[in-house]
């Protein structure tokens, strides 16, 4: 299964207008993103609010993640203080997934923010979520939080954001999208031998475990035949053809 490290903003200072801090509006983002990379069997580790910059790179760099994805909003210096809007995806500019996963990225904010044109793809090699993460790495400048109309199109929009992000992935990933549902509960019927639980819905995909015949196991979502499964721990995708819904 894919991996992510997420990476809400720290910045509890970058106040708002209106109200609401950087920190605070990117972890409600966060929350949001939950439910659907859940659904779409993307795993994750968050960063916490209480962790500095150097400790997230560091967590990061000690796993092995296929993304660092890091969210912020922006802020125009003060000679042109919010006057500036817009949705800035950072990557290194060494990185061609980096690169690939923020253009996936920028072309679907295009779909929801309310001036395509101001949605672009920025290469950086000063930002160190971009820069000092092992994995590919990007960083999303949201929008301008103190401009009153981003800073509003944020508020009114938390959903939206979160499900464009995880679509995003799901396209980096070459996986299928899922929206959050209900867990159900089934069992899985074979003729004896276990059901292979798959990195991808595919019977080309690697296995990554298996369910023994007659074990429960939890779905959490189905694509064309398949299901996303998590048994003992181990989320992927097994033949919905060998599992029996309750």
């Amino acid at each position: 299964m894919p991996s992510i490290y997420l990476s809400p903003s720290l910045q509890e200072y970058n106040l708002y207008v209106g109200g609401g801090s950087e920190e605070y509006y990117m972890n409600l983002i966060a929350d949001a993103m939950e439910p659907y990379l859940r659904a779409s069997g993307i795993q994750f580790t968050r960063n916490r609010p209480d962790q500095t910059l150097s400790q997230v790179i560091a967590e990061s760099n000690a796993g092995n993640y296929d993304l660092h994805l890091a969210l912020h909003s922006n802020a125009a210096p003060p000679s042109l203080a919010g006057r500036l809007q817009g949705t800035d995806v950072y990557y290194y500019p060494q990185s061609s997934q980096g690169r690939r996963a923020a253009e996936i990225i920028a072309e679907n904010f295009k779909v929801i923010y309310p001036d395509p044109d101001l949605v672009k793809t920025v290469s950086t090699t000063s930002l160190a979520e971009v820069v000092r993460v092992r994995a590919p790495s990007v960083l999303v400048e949201i929008a301008y939080h103190d401009n009153i109309d981003d800073a509003n199109w944020i508020r009114n929009n938390i959903d939206r954001i979160a499900r464009t992000l995880v679509l995003s992935l799901t396209e980096f990933f070459g996986i299928p999208f899922q929206s959050p549902q209900p867990v159900l509960n089934g069992t899985v019927v074979t003729q004896s031998s276990p059901l292979n639980i798959r990195s991808r819905p595919n019977d080309g995909a690697p296995v990554i475990g298996q369910i023994p015949n007659g074990a429960r196991v939890a779905v959490n979502g189905d694509f064309q035949g398949w299901y996303g499964v998590n048994y003992n721990g181990i989320e992927g995708y097994a033949s919905g053809r060998y599992i029996r819904l309750d």
